[in-house]
């Protein structure tokens, strides 16, 4: 069995970690964390104490964090401290940041990832493929979530940007088209276009659970590992 503890019990992800984890007989919850101001702080679900208190780290064998980029950053000490592995899965954070994150992978091992769902890593290995072979189109990108998401365009936006241009295209983050709306949850598509025909290829979330699910998937796997930096490509065990 699996101890977890999860970094922002209380949001949306947070709390449909919480809920999946608690059905699955291979994890226990043993914290939740929050923010200092949280009004939740000292309370428990479902048994499981929300605190505030970082120190409570070394109780889990695995940390998974959905937050903001300073949390997410303040929290890697502790876990380098406690020697702790993570799964990351906090959108939002700049190049700088992106970099302690990579610079704490070499004390501990950490599953870092701007998408959990296996449905979109899978997409992000059709779009690598789709990429290598049609150098010749033109390729746009457009992602729409909720009104109450911060970041734009998303973290899975600017890494299928990333996945493409390592296939020599150059596709700039500003040319990516980002809706806000309504309660969406996320959908991405790329479209490869040419003065011959068009290829889309989309995904769209139905609930927050297929990034819950992919996160406890990743805590799984990630708990033997040795210090590196992971992704889900990895978890999969996509080649």
């Amino acid at each position: 069995m699996v101890r977890i503890g999860i970094s922002g019990v209380c949001g949306r992800m947070g709390q449909r970690i919480f809920s999946l984890a608690q059905k699955d007989e291979d994890f226990h919850v043993v914290f939740g964390l929050e923010k200092r101001s949280h009004p939740d702080i000292g309370k428990s679900r479902e048994g499981v104490v929300i605190t505030d208190d970082l120190a409570i780290i070394e109780e889990c064998d695995c940390l998974i964090e959905f937050t903001n980029p300073q949390a997410t950053v303040e929290h890697l000490s502790y876990l380098i401290k406690f020697q702790k592995p993570a799964v990351i899965g906090t959108t939002g954070l700049t190049l700088k940041e992106q970099e302690r994150v990579k610079e704490a992978s070499k004390e501990i091992p950490i599953v870092f990832s701007p998408n959990m769902s296996v449905g979109v890593n899978l997409l992000f290995e059709l779009v690598r493929k789709t990429a290598q072979v049609l150098k010749d189109y033109q390729v746009n990108i457009e992602e729409a979530h909720h009104i109450h998401k911060k970041d734009a365009p998303s973290g899975t936006a600017k890494k299928l940007a990333q996945i493409i241009n390592e296939e020599g295209f150059d596709i700039k983050i500003e040319d990516i088209k980002a809706i806000r709306e309504d309660q969406i949850i996320g959908d991405h598509k790329i479209v490869f276009e040419s003065s011959l025909d068009k290829i889309e290829l989309f995904h769209s979330a139905k609930t927050r659970d297929i990034f819950a699910k992919g996160a406890l998937l990743a805590g799984k796997w990630v708990v033997d590992k040795s210090p590196g930096l992971y992704s889900m490509r990895e978890v999969l065990g996509i080649k």
